[in-house]
């Protein structure tokens, strides 16, 4: 059998006989013996068979708990007190004429205590209109005229405890998100279900969350309906940005509300330009503050996922290297015994260079686990991307993919060789991955630097004209494990390019334009103490 559920419910009327009747048709407290009896005399009198019952309410009616106040001011305490002890009213039926303060006045005074409860206006003059009521008193509330049959009132009550127990079933789900700890993927699927709920409450079908960073510049994170299309983004960024929202506002822009919080927000696009109430526009606030936590404490879930498989990396690499070192560095004695034999022999040299790649590789690789301070000593920019394309040669072999390069001559950058040269060889061996795999008419690869003697700078640039980095990974592709599901991809070239960058006090980022393109940013070194 369904269980009713409780709703505590507060009555303020003057009239002492309504105050008792509307309690006893919420709460009856006659005897199921006199009921039983004046059904009986009604059935003899009027030749009717009588009713049939065990006395109980349906499940589906809440079991209402009644309180009661004879005026606007007793009603007010009664809301504190309520309040104040964790048990705040569920539905609060209130007239509208009555001595002191009006039913409108002590609305107002108790949405200042509560903006929670569901307030039914039950009276025989309709000294206000419902524009007026829903400005003054919220939306959350009802308006029913005297007088009035018992299942009316039944009903109003049981339809606003409905109400009110769906917001706060809602608010409740809000406020767990932030204590939960999920996997990215995971949380968006999460916070969407829960915001398509939200938006269902708030009366519409389309809202976009993201971050809006301090500079205006909106990144989005996902959307409900078919948003995109019926705004311009860009125009709402800028009523934004001119009507100075502020961080943890919640404003109405006519038929968009926007709710900032810790740089997330949502755009809500109403379907009509109502007003919205406390109560909706504090859901909001709620949920962009919980699902900023909830992101926030994502991302840190992942950066310790990520650190601890990197952890993990690096102890198996430090003992792979610990077994390797006295092979690999053997390789230079056996080249020099042979060299007796050999002396002007080329693939000997070649074999010496295998062998201090190899070194270079594992000792790379181990600096970026622990995150090593890269030496900073004048290199040539020039002999680096040279170096790095060289190490491509195995793999461009069979596709012969062209390499156009325009590197002034003698330029000079601050940095370590052979990091540099490993940055270089590993985003030219992405470019030819993803050229040859998309199998990409007329593949082009262009490698080109800029000196900038005003700003200290060079800026090097990767461009190939393949399909570009996936729209869903371009914000993550310098993140560990990230990766675009290469047969035999890794996920950490592209982070260790970047942790290589950033160790050289340099920059790099990527973006699209007519296929990928990676902008590096060093230091020039000129000579005079960099």
């Amino acid at each position: 059998m369904q269980e009713s559920t409780k709703a505590t419910v507060l009555v303020i009327d003057d009239e002492e006989m309504v105050r008792n009747d509307i309690e006893e048709i919420l709460s009856p407290k006659k005897g199921n013996a006199e009921i039983a009896s004046v059904d009986l005399a009604a059935s003899i009198l009027f030749d009717k068979p009588a009713p049939v019952t065990d006395g109980k309410r349906s499940g589906s009616i809440p079991h209402f708990i009644v309180h009661k106040a004879a005026n606007g001011m007793e009603g007010l305490e009664l809301v504190k007190k309520s309040v104040a002890s964790g048990n705040p009213y569920t539905v609060i039926f209130l007239d509208m004429r009555m001595p002191g303060w009006s039913g409108m006045e002590t609305a107002e005074r108790i949405r200042k205590i509560d903006t929670k409860a569901e307030i039914i206006f039950v009276t025989a003059f309709s000294d206000n209109s419902i524009e007026d009521i829903v400005a003054r008193a919220g939306q959350n509330v009802g308006y029913h005229c005297k007088p009035y049959a018992p299942e009316e009132i039944t009903q109003l009550a049981t339809k606003a405890v409905s109400d009110y127990n769906k917001l706060r079933n809602l608010e409740r789900l809000i406020e767990t998100i932030s204590s939960i700890t999920l996997n990215e993927n995971h949380l968006t699927s999460l916070l969407r279900n829960i915001l398509d709920q939200l938006m269902t409450y708030v009366e519409t079908d389309m809202a976009l969350l993201g971050k809006l960073h301090d500079n205006y510049e909106y990144e989005k994170l996902f959307a409900i309906g078919p948003i995109e299309s019926k705004i311009n983004l860009q125009e709402l960024v800028d009523r934004v940005k001119a009507a100075r929202i502020t961080d943890g506002t919640v404003v109405q822009l006519d038929d968009v509300v926007v709710a900032r919080l810790n740089n997330y927000s949502i755009f809500a696009v109403l379907k009509n330009h109502e007003q919205l109430n406390t109560e909706k526009l504090y859901l909001l606030k709620l949920f962009v503050l919980n699902a900023a936590k909830a992101i926030n404490n994502a991302e840190l879930y992942e950066k310790l996922m990520q650190k601890e498989k990197l952890s993990a990396i690096g102890n198996a690499v430090s003992m792979m290297m610990h077994d390797l070192r006295s092979p690999i560095k053997n390789i230079k004695v056996l080249t020099d015994m042979m060299r007796q034999e050999y002396p002007q022999n080329e693939l000997l040299d070649m074999i010496d260079q295998c062998g201090v790649q190899a070194s270079e590789i594992f000792e790379d690789f181990l600096d970026f686990i622990k995150e090593t301070p890269a030496k900073k000593l004048p290199v040539e920019l020039g002999k680096v991307i040279d170096e790095g394309l060289k190490l491509c040669e195995t793999k461009n072999s069979e596709s012969g993919i062209p390499i156009h390069k325009n590197i002034p001559a003698n330029l000079v950058v601050t940095g370590d060789e052979s990091k540099l040269k490993r940055c270089i060889m590993n985003l030219v061996n992405n470019a030819l991955d993803a050229l040859t795999e998309h199998k990409i008419t007329n593949p082009l690869i262009e490698i080109t630097a800029e000196a900038n003697e005003k700003t200290g700078k060079v800026l090097i640039t990767v461009r190939d004209n393949g399909l570009g980095i996936p729209g869903e990974i371009i914000k993550t592709v310098f993140d560990p494990f990230v990766t675009r599901k290469k047969a035999n991809g890794t996920g950490l070239g592209l982070a260790i390019v970047k942790q290589y960058i950033t160790a050289h006090g340099g920059q790099i980022s990527v973006a699209n334009d007519n296929g990928a393109v990676f902008t590096i940013s060093l230091l020039l070194n000129t000579g005079t103490g960099n």
